[in-house]
């Protein structure tokens, strides 16, 4: 079985690299596992034509089809995103808008192979989890119009630089050895 574990932020040294680096530890030793940072791949932002509402196809050929490959080979999706301004990335979101073709709202739609599980981990700087429980929500309502099922989540709150992953890592790894 694959796992694909993503890391939501352009920052490929941090907190939330930290975190994508516990949790591919921890499941590698039970699935081939890939990691992927969503500022390595290119596209542009859904230009709301809706042509992918009549032909499951975007008009742009860019990385999402090459992330999209990814998410099709997985059995597992991890999707690991820190609060920017109380919701994912931009990054992300950009991609989680040009997954549109995917999108089960409206036919015809492009699939994925059926019965992938994904977990999402958030984590802000600051303590309170209001803002965790939106990303993990993002992620969770991306994840439902591709049939992923929701697996499993973790919110992380007052971490701002990778040093404050160590004194959670305990959390991390509950979460990892569910996976």
């Amino acid at each position: 079985m694959k796992a694909l574990v993503i890391n939501c932020s352009p920052v490929k040294t941090g907190a939330t690299a930290e975190i994508v680096r516990i949790i591919t530890e921890e499941i590698s030793s039970r699935y081939e596992t890939e990691c992927i940072c969503i500022d390595d791949y290119a596209f542009s932002f859904c230009k709301g034509c809706r042509t992918c509402h009549k032909t499951a196809k975007c008009i742009m050929e860019d990385d999402v089809q090459v992330i999209m490959n990814k998410f099709d080979q997985a059995d597992i999706i991890v999707s690991v995103a820190p609060s920017y301004w109380a919701d994912i990335p931009g990054q992300y979101k950009a991609f989680i808008d040009r997954c549109t073709p995917w999108c089960d709202t409206h036919e015809p739609y492009a699939t994925i192979k059926e019965g992938k599980k994904g977990y999402a981990v958030a984590l802000r700087t600051g303590p309170g989890m209001h803002e965790c429980d939106r990303i993990i929500r993002s992620i969770e309502h991306f994840y439902g119009h591709l049939h992923i099922e929701c697996a499993g989540h973790l919110g992380l709150t007052s971490i701002e630089y990778k040093e404050n992953v160590g004194p959670r890592k305990d959390e991390i790894l509950d979460l990892a050895r569910m996976i």
